[in-house]
């Protein structure tokens, strides 16, 4: 079925009509306008196509984490057990990360809690 068969079928048209569809469409394709708006309608069409522009009012807080006790207090430990065999021990982040030298390297614990 072709392009203009489908036209007839579906808009119910006569074979002109259709063949007067594809050629309007046609022109439309190759930029013409066949169907010219009034000053009028230009201006009913400029404002139709404008939207609203209101200021948003966004509220960017950031998230409260709540402490880890548990994570803390592991750090804490595992901490205390390396302070007398390594050397610049310090906590990077209280529930996260040890740093420390040992042999003149630098090294990092990172704890990470594996979620259900």
């Amino acid at each position: 079925m072709n392009q203009k068969e489908r036209l007839m079928k579906v808009l119910d048209i006569s074979e002109q009509e259709a063949m007067e569809i594809i050629a309007t469409d046609k022109e439309i394709d190759k930029g013409a306008d066949p169907f010219p708006l009034t000053a009028e309608q230009k201006k009913v069409e400029k404002k139709a196509r404008q939207a609203d522009r209101k200021p948003t009012a966004y509220k960017f807080t950031k998230r409260e984490r709540k402490p880890n006790e548990t994570k803390s207090h592991l750090i804490a430990e595992i901490a205390n057990f390396l302070t007398n065999s390594v050397e610049n021990l310090e906590i990077t982040n209280k529930e996260r990360v040890i740093a420390f030298e040992m042999d003149g390297k630098k090294f990092e614990l990172t704890l990470t809690q594996k979620r259900k």
